[in-house]
């Protein structure tokens, strides 16, 4: 609902005399938009003709005719509008000073000590000081939309001086009137709990007129629904009504931006101490020493002077102060209240929240970024915080974005056009659903070859024995369908028949590790995961893995050896560690440490780990195949593996007060 309109509403509900002396906002507004719109000294706001920005226009005014063209104009009108407001205000204000005068009269004779006054002159006193917090807020609010739409339109900036020179007119410096609301409460409850409200001493006359104005004189009406002065106490419907007028509370979102960043959030908490705020809800933004604070607030007493205090506030730590006072009726749907939205997020109904890890080894590039931003744009998803994970300063590497996405998305349609967006640039982009179980992961498995370890085992293990060309050919059969992963690797251990146990222990020597495996593997013991490998490759080379990196399981396939244990029989002993093997040990796994799944990462490369990777919650195709990437939840094509913690929510100075010394 526009201003004007909640405005007229608000209006017609109060007494005759009353509603002549509202400030007429429609008017103010009217006089901006039909004279004042096209004057801005804004020039690229207000539509002008293509020439005023050419550096050698070939017909029309230069820009420096255009702009001082719209500058005399502007000179003009401001100074117009200001005359036109001043009217307003002080017409308005006048009117407040008789309603004023009337009210505190009327309270002084019941808040009297030495007179009992019956319930109906509370109830009245009460709706007459209510009435009177209501008309002057609405007026402000008038007041300062209409400012706000002038400096809007004109390009000027006037409204924080404007509410500045008004805060000493009386109804700025009376608001302490409104603060008699709990005493007169107070005294109605009481006199209402006592019995019934007789009066100890004759009636007081009633109040005087107050001075006659051009509609009349201004009296305050009782409201319909008050009881007789003979009811009985327990019957008080006003009072219900009243109490209820009392709770409610005017809703106003406030911004100050500055560069004094402790002192910018000192004196707004300050100005809602002095004024018994109630902080909602708040959000604070920093780039170098430049400080956004936003707060959104519930004023009870509807003081008016906290906005020439936050102006004044402004003013001293040279910031620059904006606020807005919420309509009391607007649409659900933009309500912006604590209770179902912080300042943080955008506030849409039918969204889901999800976090985007966006990563780039070599840094992010304005072009990809670009990309990116307008993808989300054209998904109607809407970015609700960034942070940057990484600390290098010579370039941005990795940023955490928070995102509100339409329910109508699906997640993996999403995943596979980020596939697409990103492969050109070899940046990374990993969708997680955010939930509690994000940053509360407790359990990571991995696989081995090719993930822990740069090499595949059992090609390191044909390398050193002369069959690499025998075990290849299998491989590519493998790889190309026609074997499953059983049988491929009954093939290729078959070929190992008779070979020296000792030729593992030179297999050992030869592994390389992962880049940032020891880095991660360290951060993530300290943070208190517990850590596997489980490999379809050979155990005593897992187990070498495991005791290397400090993990604490380590599952993989069991090589038969000669009954002298010297060599290799050829043949695998136990389960084979395939695909399905995979998944149920990560499940036996969590089960055995009490973790739920929702609280397991999955690393690996190859097609034997999509059912690993699809039974975590957090399933990483790191480096992988690219059947593998499209299929798991999110891929790392990076060449650290330490970057999985950016995935998992730590930031790089996180992870480094993670590692335990050497």
């Amino acid at each position: 609902m526009k201003y004007g309109s909640y405005l007229e509403r608000q209006r017609a509900e109060f007494p005759a005399p009353w509603q002549a002396h509202f400030v007429a906002y429609d008017a103010l507004k009217a006089f901006l938009k039909t004279r004042m719109v096209d004057t801005s000294v804004h020039l690229a706001t207000a539509f002008p003709p293509a020439h005023a920005f050419a550096w050698a226009p070939e017909a029309g005014p230069a820009f420096d005719e255009v702009l001082a063209r719209r500058l005399a104009r502007v000179a003009e009108l401001t100074p117009a509008f200001v005359r036109l407001l001043d009217a307003e205000v002080a017409r308005f204000n006048a009117f407040f000073v008789e309603a004023k005068d009337a009210t505190k009269a009327t309270l002084a004779r019941v808040l009297d000590r030495a007179y009992r006054p019956q319930v109906r002159e509370l109830e009245d006193a009460l709706s007459a000081l209510l009435l009177l917090e209501r008309f002057v807020f609405l007026n402000f609010t008038a007041v300062s939309k209409a400012l706000k739409k002038h400096d809007k339109w004109s390009g000027l900036q006037i409204r924080g001086p404007y509410l500045l020179r008004a805060a000493a007119l009386p109804f700025v410096t009376s608001t302490s009137l409104m603060r008699l609301k709990p005493d007169l409460l107070a005294r109605l409850t009481a006199l209402l709990g006592e019995g019934a409200p007789v009066a100890t001493s004759p009636p007081p006359p009633p109040p005087p007129p107050l001075p006659a104005s051009d509609v009349g004189s201004v009296s305050v009406a009782p409201p319909a629904a008050a009881a007789a002065p003979d009811q009985a106490p327990s019957a008080s419907p006003t009072l219900d009504a009243l109490v209820g007028l009392m709770q409610q509370t005017q809703t106003v979102m406030i911004s100050l931006r500055g560069p004094h960043g402790t002192d910018i959030i000192g004196g707004v908490l300050g100005c809602l101490s002095k004024h018994r705020c109630q902080i909602a809800d708040f959000s604070l933004s920093r780039l170098h020493h430049d400080v956004t604070f936003g707060v959104l607030v519930h004023l009870h007493n509807r003081d008016v002077d906290l906005f020439s205090d936050l102006v004044a506030t402004a003013q001293r730590w040279d910031g620059t102060l904006s606020f807005d006072v919420q309509d009391a009726q607007l649409k659900a749907s933009r309500l912006a209240t604590a209770a179902e939205y912080g300042l943080d997020e955008a506030p849409y109904a039918q969204r889901t929240k999800y976090i985007a890890t966006v990563l780039n080894e070599r840094g992010l590039s304005a072009v990809f970024l670009s990309e990116w931003l307008t993808w989300l744009l054209s998904k109607r998803i809407s970015v609700e915080q960034m942070r940057r994970l990484d600390r290098r300063h010579s370039s941005l590497m990795c940023v955490e974005f928070r995102l509100s996405v339409p329910d109508t998305l699906s997640a993996d349609e999403m995943r596979a056009e980020l596939i697409a967006l990103s492969a050109g640039d070899q940046t990374d982009v990993a969708l997680q659903p955010d939930n509690v179980f994000r940053r509360q992961k407790r359990l990571v498995v991995f696989d081995m070859d090719s993930t822990l370890i740069q090499q595949e085992v059992i090609d390191e293990i044909a390398r050193a024995t002369g069959i690499e060309e025998q075990v290849a050919r299998i491989t590519e059969r493998a790889m190309q369908g026609e074997m499953d992963f059983a049988e491929s690797l009954a093939a290729r251990v078959a070929l190992l028949r008779d070979t020296p146990v000792e030729a593992l222990e030179d297999v050992k020597r030869t592994l390389t590790f992962t880049d940032g495996a020891r880095y991660l593997c360290r951060a993530l013991k300290s943070a208190g995961f517990k850590l596997a490998v489980i490999s379809g490759g050979f155990l005593p080379l897992a187990r070498y893995v495991k005791a290397e990196l400090g993990l604490d399981y380590a599952f993989a396939n069991q090589l038969g050896v000669t009954a002298d244990g010297r060599r290799l029989t050829g043949t695998t002993v136990g389960p084979v560690v395939d695909a399905a093997r995979k998944a149920e040990l990560l499940e036996v796994i969590a089960q055995a440490e009490g973790i739920a799944i929702d609280q397991v990462v999955a690393v690996g490369d190859g097609a034997n780990d999509l059912l690993m990777l699809a039974k975590a919650s957090l399933g990483i195709a790191f480096n992988a195949k690219p059947r593998v990437q499209q299929q798991a939840r999110a891929r790392i094509n990076q060449k650290s593996l330490a970057n999985i913690l950016y995935l998992m929510g730590y930031s790089q100075s996180e992870a480094a007060e993670l590692q335990l010394p050497a």
